[in-house]
């Protein structure tokens, strides 16, 4: 196989009520990509599109066909991929291996949401159906209940009083809105407090507002290109080492491995095992934030800290730069935001500026990094993960 690598990239600003179309999203992005990668829009050979909701938020689908052909991309190969809140993930990983096989040499990889078209009730119904629509939903399963559940699981599982957890997630949210607040595209660049998230609405107890990733319109891309191709056009490639992927069915079906999520221990093992490291060799990481409590989950079974002790890590400051292992330090899903089919390529975004020392002017610049991970869950237990070095 191939050596696969990242070259240009293009992101979007995160926020609320995005005048324009995800078609017009994801051209703008899109054209970053590929203008940045010092290549034109004929050099690309086929274009990977990550997108959930796009049929339901603007009653549009196939965006990614009619995004590359207004880009003047005629002709390509246009997917969509479709894998809850991984979706954009999933595409890279699949882009990667049609150009590690040599089937392609130059691929655009994409995602876009406008979730807030939706508006709360509709937006949190949609999310939900990324669980079981039959039994989980009309028992009153959505993912703030969900993960509401695995907080208190959690708690008990780990004998661990629920006020203290609840602490602990507090310093998850205040850690990613601090990284935030110095990222110009963020969605929510502001400083909380810990008392600001304890004493924010209860959503659904012990999860409460600021625990929560709020709903994004946003867009993101990426060229994965061949090593060769790479070489001759762009001085600072990142190249992804690594890739995984494992999928759970509902959540009620995984009982006797929660709060762990056993798919997601299978998968970063397969990235892990891939790029031939460990996770001790992880100088950043972006994580699946969407709610508090699944920070602490997540590196957990990646690696990072001992079941039952990250809460610990995050008050100490192990997980900021400086720290341990510096997580989320572009806000993650809790303050960046959180538009579900660009998420994982807005994380693979800013794991390469980590990667190429970009990230200076802004203050958030993990000195010596060489090698990240990019960790998306979807739904009940879809996750994807990418190991990049630079």
């Amino acid at each position: 196989m191939r050596k696969v690598a990242v070259l240009g990239m293009g992101h979007s600003q995160f926020c609320f009520n995005a005048p324009k179309t995800q078609v017009e999203l994801l051209s703008e992005v899109s054209l970053d990509a590929i203008t940045s990668s010092n290549l034109t829009v004929k050099d690309v050979q086929a274009a990977f599109i990550g997108n959930a909701l796009g049929t339901i938020a603007e009653g549009q689908a196939t965006v990614q066909q009619f995004a590359v052909n207004d880009m003047g991309c005629h002709n390509i190969p246009a997917l969509r991929f479709e894998g809850a809140c991984a979706s954009g993930t999933i595409a890279v990983r699949d882009a990667y291996m049609w150009v590690a096989s040599g089937f392609y040499d130059v691929v655009l990889v994409a995602g876009v949401e406008k979730a807030t078209a939706l508006g709360t009730p509709l937006a949190t119904r949609c999310f939900s159906m990324a669980g079981d629509a039959k039994y989980e939903f009309p028992a009153g399963y959505t993912f703030p209940s969900a993960f509401a559940l695995l907080a208190h699981l959690y708690a008990s599982h780990y004998n661990m009083p629920l006020a203290k957890l609840k602490e602990q997630m507090a310093a998850v949210s205040v850690q990613s809105h601090h990284y935030a607040s110095k990222n110009p595209l963020a969605q929510l660049p502001f400083e909380i407090t810990a008392e600001d998230v304890l004493k924010s609405f209860m959503v659904s107890t012990p999860i409460q507002l600021h625990d929560c990733c709020p709903f994004t319109d946003g867009a993101a891309a990426v060229i994965l290109a061949s090593e060769e191709v790479a070489k001759k056009i762009y001085e600072k490639p990142c190249y992804i080492t690594g890739v995984g992927l494992a999928t759970s069915g509902q959540l009620s079906t995984q009982y006797k491995y929660l709060p762990r999520l056993r798919a997601r221990e299978i998968s970063v093992d397969q990235a892990y095992k891939m790029a031939g490291i460990t996770p001790q060799d992880v100088d950043v990481c972006e994580l699946h934030d969407c709610f508090s409590i699944a920070s602490l989950i997540a590196a957990e079974s990646l690696g990072f800290f001992d079941f039952g002790t990250a809460g610990e890590a995050w008050q100490k400051g192990e997980t900021k730069i400086g720290g341990k292992i510096p997580i989320n330090i572009s806000g993650g899903l809790k303050a960046k935001g959180h538009p579900i089919g660009a998420t994982g390529i807005s994380q693979l975004y800013h794991i390469c500026k980590q990667l190429r020392g970009e990230m200076v002017d802004l203050g958030v610049q993990v000195e010596g990094a060489k090698t990240g991970l990019v960790d998306t869950l979807g739904g009940d237990g879809c996750l994807c993960h990418l190991v990049v070095q630079r």
